[in-house]
């Protein structure tokens, strides 16, 4: 088994969305900015509800997938397929844009905490244009399983551990995502396999954490991605205070990647085709 290192830091920077969210943004901070196979990572939180009250009124994707964890807070999603679906806290909603989708996410609360994560996943070529679908995934189908003082979450992927295998709430696709939400106690250490064929990165978002490789520690960085070079196993320890830290990783597509806005495809005539069809009304046809 080989650790991890670390092999780049890229924190996030406070930016607005929707119409006037205010977010962090480490993946997707600029286009050049991302980890194949995905293109943006947002965090959010807020107890004040002028940077969340607005949110996310309709409007439209093409090419890739949301995945929207809600970490406490409520947001309803509503899209052109009829969807509704209620985002409380622990509770995920993930949604394949693929050939066209018009969606929008609504706080539903007007005062208190919001707080969670939006991730963009792409698509290969062969699946931009499949039909459009949505998954609305309670925080009870979210399998958790723990190892001395931490605890995992694991929304997607596939986990082959001492006691055997656990499978995420998502499995399979293309890009075979893993997404956990890793808990760990002061003190705790925590090794988890990640496939070589994946590129990974972890997200610090609450206390402090170490990585280890080999003799080495490095210590996460607060509200970063922390992309990992090569390996097939990561280790983790908690720091003085508990700590929660995103782990994200999957397999590249590697193919080229042409995004206008809500829209990503692989070439600029698919995005002009995109913007066609969005104004002519034909792209959730």
């Amino acid at each position: 088994m080989t650790h991890r290192a670390l092999k780049q830091i890229i924190p996030a920077l406070e930016t607005s969305d929707g119409a006037g969210v205010k977010i962090k943004r480490s993946l997707g901070q600029r286009q050049s900015i991302r980890m194949d196979p995905f293109l943006m990572l947002d965090e959010f939180g807020s107890d004040q509800p002028q940077d969340y009250i607005a949110g996310f009124p309709a409007h439209p994707h093409r090419g890739f997938e949301t995945v929207t964890y809600m970490i406490e807070g409520h947001m309803l999603h509503e899209d052109h397929l009829g969807n509704r679906g209620n985002l409380r806290n622990g509770g995920v909603q993930w949604m394949t844009a693929g050939r066209g989708i018009v969606h929008s996410e609504m706080p539903q609360q007007e005062s208190g905490l919001m707080r969670g994560f939006q991730l963009w996943l792409n698509l290969p070529a062969a699946e931009k244009m499949k039909p459009a679908g949505y998954r609305d995934i309670q925080p009870e189908d979210i399998p958790a399983f723990s190892q001395g003082g931490a605890t995992v979450k694991l929304i997607a992927g596939e986990m082959t551990l001492s006691g055997g295998q656990v499978s995420g709430a998502v499995t399979g696709g293309s890009t075979d995502a893993i997404y956990a939400d890793i808990h760990l106690e002061p003190g705790s250490q925590l090794s988890l396999p990640v496939p070589a064929s994946h590129n990974a990165m972890l997200y610090l978002y609450e206390g402090d954490a170490e990585l280890i490789t080999g003799g080495k520690r490095t210590r996460l960085q607060a509200s970063a991605a922390s992309v990992l070079d090569d390996g097939d196993e990561l280790m983790l320890e908690g720091g003085t205070q508990p700590a929660r830290v995103l782990l994200i990783a999957g397999k590249p597509i590697g193919e080229p990647i042409v995004q206008y806005g809500p829209f990503v495809m692989n070439t600029r005539e698919e995005i002009e085709q995109t913007l066609k069809d969005y104004q002519s009304g034909h792209l959730t046809a």
